[in-house]
């Protein structure tokens, strides 16, 4: 039986050269690592919408979405997932970790320091080598 695929919309919200990342909550489908907020999409949402929707709801923030950078559909164990990573712009609003474990604005040098799922290693290898992403410059 084909497993059916679980969309998501992940946003990269840059802020003053740092990217926010945020924390699986323990009991989470790969709890503890590190992953860019986001979340599934709702019947009959599109993916900018969804990322708006998700962001308030579990960071008490508000962005404008920009552009997609990266598709990408991975096979776990228990699932496939089909994920889309779009820029993101705060607008209004100081992160909080409503529905995660934890959050952190960090530098492309702090990378390193973190652990993220197996499916964002494309879109890790796209941040470490364009830096122009990291800059504030991609919404004026």
């Amino acid at each position: 039986m084909e497993r059916k695929i679980i969309e998501v919309s992940a946003g990269l919200v840059f802020h003053e050269g740092k990217l926010l990342i945020a924390q699986r909550r323990p009991g989470d489908h790969l709890s503890g690592l590190w992953e860019f907020p986001g979340g599934k999409l709702e019947p009959g949402e599109t993916f900018s919408g969804c990322l708006v929707r998700e962001l308030h709801e579990e960071l008490g923030i508000e962005v404008r979405v920009g552009e997609q950078i990266q598709d990408i559909t991975h096979s776990y164990p228990e699932k496939t997932v089909r994920l889309k990573f779009f820029l993101c712009q705060l607008l209004k609003g100081q992160a909080r970790p409503i529905h995660c474990q934890a959050l952190a604005w960090i530098t492309r040098d702090e990378f390193p320091q973190y652990e993220f799922p197996a499916a964002d290693a494309k879109l890790l290898e796209i941040l470490r080598i364009k830096p122009a992403l990291w800059t504030d410059a991609n919404f004026s």
